[in-house]
């Protein structure tokens, strides 16, 4: 099992965890979902107390991938394999991303 924070705004909004069967779970910290003030991270993932699952990395964060050239570089120089969707976003959400969302590796 893999798990990163989701920060939204560099403020904590939640966790995204990968299973060790391949699926994925999503879930707001209940701090954040009682914020009024706190947006949704996406339109795909609104604010709710249940869990999102799904068999395949939530397209939102499947967004946040680089592609082409970049993700070749990438996966060559972290040793990640090509079909490591989850361990891309690991290696590049955290530090590069379009937007106010970052993904962060918890250890």
């Amino acid at each position: 099992m893999r798990s990163a924070k989701v920060l939204f705004k560099e403020e904590e909004a939640g966790i995204i965890t990968q299973h060790d069967d391949g699926t994925f779970a999503f879930h707001y910290h209940d701090d954040w979902l009682e914020n009024d003030s706190k947006p949704a991270i996406s339109l795909t993932l609104s604010k709710q107390q249940k869990e999102y699952q799904s068999a395949y990395l939530f397209a939102f964060f499947y967004n946040m991938l680089p592609e082409g050239a970049n993700k070749q570089i990438l996966c060559s120089s972290k040793r990640i394999d090509i079909k490591d969707d989850f361990g891309l976003l690991l290696a590049s959400a955290g530090i590069d991303t379009i937007g106010a969302v970052k993904v962060i590796r918890i250890d």
